[in-house]
């Protein structure tokens, strides 16, 4: 499937999950989308977007403040982490992964031993891809897992039962059970502030512009233009979730 028949798709699929709301025509999976946008005005405003998030591996420094800043603005319990960054060190005998406090503090200096080693060097930033085909709505059993119309995948806490069916199911390990609120929890790309106009705690405070975020229907914004540009990569695209975070310069050993 090409980049365009592939951004043509997800925005066709939008449009017509809108008008199935217009239609008042919805799957119990469904209804936390109505609750959540409130009616079918405001549900066919939220298709007419279609957002994304890119992650330019080359300029990360690792320094964590994206970290510090979603723990702050989400309230994300200690120890847990909707997004972190991982360090990979690649040697001749393989791939060294670490992530100490999810990257929240940034990295000590590799191992002398280690560096010597070393043939290169990077930080990856994770986060929830907001998949167009996200495994964690499918198997959801209350429909507290659910898809907006413009692209967000989220929890309605009002529904979810903690189950941890969601957690399983994605492939990237990005959801966990929250241990204060004892739901399952993970990054929203900033819902919150996304719809009042503003852009993901993580992106505003990222001092090199390693992450981006904008929408595609935008021919101006950043994320448009790198798809237009069509030089980037998805995590695991073997899962065919179709993830709408994507990727510069993704080296090879993580794909």
């Amino acid at each position: 499937m090409t980049t365009e028949t592939s951004v043509a798709r997800r925005v066709f699929l939008q449009r017509l999950l809108a008008g199935s709301a217009a239609a008042g025509v919805f799957m119990v999976y469904r209804q936390p989308v109505v609750a959540a946008l409130g009616d079918a005005d405001e549900a066919q405003r939220a298709a007419d977007h279609d957002y994304a998030f890119v992650v330019d591996v080359g300029r990360c420094i690792g320094c964590g403040q994206c970290v510090r800043a979603c723990s702050i603005e989400n309230e994300v319990p200690e120890g847990q982490y909707r997004t972190w960054i991982e360090r990979y060190v690649v040697t001749p005998e393989g791939v060294h992964v670490d992530s100490p406090r999810g990257g929240m503090y940034g990295f000590d200096e590799v191992d002398a031993e280690l560096a010597s080693e070393a043939l290169n060097s990077f930080f990856l930033p994770k986060l929830c891809n907001h998949c167009a085909q996200a495994p964690c709505v499918q198997v959801c059993p209350v429909g507290a897992t659910y898809r907006s119309p413009e692209g967000f995948v989220l929890v309605d806490p009002e529904h979810c039962i903690g189950c941890s069916y969601c957690v399983q199911a994605c492939p990237y390990g990005v959801r966990f059970i929250n241990s204060e609120k004892r739901i399952a929890d993970k990054c929203t790309w900033c819902y919150h502030r996304v719809s009042q106009g503003q852009l993901p705690a993580c992106v505003t405070v990222c001092p090199t512009q390693a992450r981006m975020f904008g929408d595609l229907n935008d021919p101006d914004s950043q994320v448009a233009r790198v798809i237009r540009e069509d030089n980037w990569d998805v995590l695991k695209p073997e899962a065919h979730t179709e993830s709408m975070c994507l990727y510069l310069g993704l080296p090879r050993v993580v794909v």
